[in-house]
């Protein structure tokens, strides 16, 4: 017997690829503070957990394969409160939005064509791309200007005749990049130039920082028929393990690709798509609070970020990660020998090395994701061991 080749090709998340090293660390009696993974901290609302005890008791059946309707109208309208013209008809109910990407790549990409995405780009998108034996191009943005998105002709250099989407996140995952209007202009350009799709990751909408302005794809005309909208709960209100997602087109021949993916798994669970339809119920006073939250632990990171010597960073406009260059050679021999060898108190830190987030991965060598996703005192105490951490690691490699 033997594993396909398709699985063997796929690479371990650059996120999780440290596990098997951390279950270690916790078994010898450590305590790892995680910031290698974007799994909030923020409780989820009440009006989640609430809907559980409205459910009558009985058989469960299956939902229908695109969503239950309240779920669909409950985005519908979100996003036109946001000026975002998207009808209930529009949107399909996925497993999170890793299941949305998924389903889009799959319906837009045969084997062997490319997607266009940001270098660095969020991990997992090579793993969607590598089970589906599609390729990957990239454009490079750089952490000196804050990761913008780089002009028409180096976007258009990533162009070939086997190209067939741009794939961008915005806000960005993972350099907390936010992209201006301008820069979301020059996407739609080479997309619309070259007859490509657009898959909008924007997941993160919430999170936006120092007053700038958030613009969805779905808010610019002239790109209906090519934009691909993917979305979700797990960031928005905290509930990851929900697994709730979504996807929005108003492109009927992909959509109807789309209900023959979605109806192949079946259904996303039932219940869980009640309890997200009455989150969206919550009212902008959650948002701004939790806004207000993150954006505390965004200047707290950064100003720690800054005191360590070496480290060079900048600050993200948006969600909730931030990428520093650290002061050493191979960033995840450092951050495996954080959980191995090292500790404060008999406490350590999981980060996440930036290699997996680049095409190269020569190109992250020495830079680290991380996400401020635990409270300002716990950002902290790991910054300290992020430092303590460094000092003691260069001095036994000098």
């Amino acid at each position: 017997m033997k594993i396909s080749q398709r699985v063997q090709r796929v690479e371990y998340s650059a996120i999780r690829k440290l596990t098997p090293v951390a279950k270690k660390a916790e078994e010898n009696g450590k305590k790892i503070y995680h910031l290698n993974i974007g799994a909030p901290d923020i409780e989820v609302p009440d009006i989640y957990f609430e809907s559980f005890k409205n459910v009558k008791k009985g058989a469960l059946p299956y939902a229908p394969s695109e969503g239950i309707k309240e779920l669909r109208n409950a985005v519908s309208k979100y996003y036109n409160d946001r000026n975002i013209k998207y009808s209930p008809e529009d949107i399909i109910i996925t497993s999170g939005a890793s299941e949305a990407i998924l389903f889009a790549v799959e319906a837009v990409a045969d084997y062997d064509d490319e997607i266009i995405t940001t270098d660095p780009f969020y991990t997992n998108y090579n793993t969607v791309f590598q089970q589906l034996n599609v390729n990957i191009e990239t454009f490079k943005t750089s952490p000196k200007d804050g990761f913008k998105i780089p002009d028409k002709e180096t976007i258009e250099k990533s162009v070939t005749d086997k190209s067939v989407a741009i794939l961008i996140s915005n806000p960005t995952n993972p350099t907390g990049a936010m992209y201006s209007r301008e820069e979301l202009d020059r996407i739609c350009e080479v997309a619309i130039e070259n007859n490509l799709f657009i898959i909008a990751d924007e997941v993160y909408r919430e999170f936006i920082y120092d007053g700038n302005e958030f613009i969805s794809f779905g808010e610019l005309e002239g790109i209906e028929d090519r934009l691909i909208l993917v979305d979700s709960i797990s960031k928005r209100f905290a509930a990851c393990g929900a697994r709730i997602g979504s996807i929005a087109s108003k492109n009927k021949e992909f959509m109807a690709a789309m209900d023959k993916l979605t109806t192949s798994r079946l259904a996303v669970a039932t219940l869980e798509q009640i309890a997200a339809s009455k989150l969206y119920e919550e009212t902008d006073s959650y948002f701004k609070r939790v806004n207000e939250e993150y954006k505390s632990r965004r200047d707290t990171i950064y100003e720690e970020l800054n005191k360590i010597p070496g480290v060079q960073v900048e600050k993200p406009k948006g969600a909730f990660y931030i990428m520093p260059t650290l002061p050493v050679k191979d960033s995840e021999d450092f951050a495996k020998w954080l959980l191995e060898s090292f500790d404060i108190d008999g406490e350590t830190l999981m980060v996440a090395p930036a290699s997996g987030f680049f095409k190269n991965p020569e190109d992250g060598k020495n830079m680290v994701r991380l996400a401020f996703v635990l409270d300002n005192d716990k950002i902290k105490k790991c910054m300290r061991i992020l430092r303590e951490g460094l000092k003691e690691y260069n001095s036994r490699n000098e």
